[in-house]
């Protein structure tokens, strides 16, 4: 294998490479905010939980004798 064959090949490794951490940093993204996202939702389900506040769901169901 000549110099320049394994110039090449080594190109195309990296070429690949970058392509693929390209492709991680949008998935890490978009799970970074998709994170940011469960993380309020949760933030108001806990103070709902503690202020005993129901949820509108639960205001319009019938009691369960029904």
């Amino acid at each position: 294998m000549s110099d320049a064959e394994r110039l090449t090949k080594l190109e195309e490794r990296y070429a690949h490479l970058q392509r693929h951490q390209a492709e991680q940093d949008k998935v890490m993204l978009g799970l970074s905010d998709e994170l940011a996202k469960v993380r309020k939702e949760l933030a108001v389900l806990r103070a709902r939980a503690v202020s005993g506040g129901e949820t509108p769901e639960t205001t319009d169901e019938r009691p369960p004798h029904y």
